[in-house]
């Protein structure tokens, strides 16, 4: 059998054809190749954006703002040593890009002016962590991408 260059063209674009479609087909059915968003009613957050935006300024407008450090038991997230820690209350959420299995939220509960989040909660490598607080009922909100 001898073949044409219009054969030849043919069998090419059905080989380049197969190719992507086989490729299309593994990235989406396989659970190696698994993408999550990063919140799963992204919509609501959107519309709680501009409330981030005025805690976040609340934060900024602070003398002393929430500061964080690695010591050898844990993350250890210092608030403003001039507040009344019984007056704060809120939430601790740290984000791993890179897997949604190690995600947590954790709530504030504090018996001085910082708050230990073990070590081993913590794989090394980069989280985003995002403290929503409250004090004397003003809202704040501290975020920031670290490397642990």
């Amino acid at each position: 059998m001898k073949l044409n260059w219009g054969t030849g063209i043919v069998l090419a674009f059905i080989g380049f054809i197969s190719f992507i479609m086989y490729f299309v087909i593994n990235m989406n059915t396989s659970e190696k190749y698994n993408t999550s968003l990063v919140t799963e009613d992204y919509y609501k957050a959107e519309l709680e954006y501009q409330n981030d935006i005025d805690k976040e300024k609340n934060a900024r407008n602070l003398a002393q703002n929430i500061t964080w450090k690695r010591t050898e038991k844990g993350l250890e997230i210092n608030f403003p040593e001039s507040m009344d820690i019984s007056q704060i209350t809120g939430k601790v959420f740290l984000y791993r890009p890179s897997n949604e299995q190690v995600d947590f939220e954790t709530a504030i509960s504090l018996s001085h002016h910082n708050l230990l989040i073990p070590d081993k909660r913590l794989l090394d490598g980069r989280w985003n962590i995002k403290v929503d607080w409250q004090y004397r009922g003003k809202s704040y909100l501290y975020k920031k991408e670290i490397v642990y």
